[in-house]
């Protein structure tokens, strides 16, 4: 379950409050099952997150480094991801996949 006080941090644009937050967990915050639908979360340290079955809609992702972040589970239909660093066991296809149909992403094993 996605942290309600990181969900709460987004949902108010308080993206430096939550890059410090990010910062004190060592990078790794839980975003499992958040519904971020249109969110701008091109200012959020997202790097090491946990987006496991994330709700990414619309969301606008551009140049976000997702590099080491779980995406298994996600949807992100018509999310902009121009300069998006995925990681290397996510396939173009699955992403294009998400982004046009809004299938889950799955990660190779």
């Amino acid at each position: 379950m996605a942290d309600p006080h990181a969900l709460n941090l987004i949902q108010e644009e308080k993206f430096l409050e939550f890059n410090n937050f990010v910062d004190s967990l060592g990078g790794q915050v839980d975003l499992t099952g958040a519904h971020l639908r249109g969110y701008d979360l091109r200012k959020c340290k997202l790097q090491k997150a946990d987006l496991t079955g994330a709700y990414l809609r619309s969301a606008d992702l551009r140049s976000v480094d997702l590099s080491e972040a779980k995406l298994d589970g996600a949807s992100m239909k018509e999310a902009r991801v121009s300069g998006v660093l995925f990681p290397r066991e996510l396939s173009a296809q699955e992403i294009q996949l998400s982004l046009a149909s809004g299938t889950r992403l799955r990660t190779k094993l």
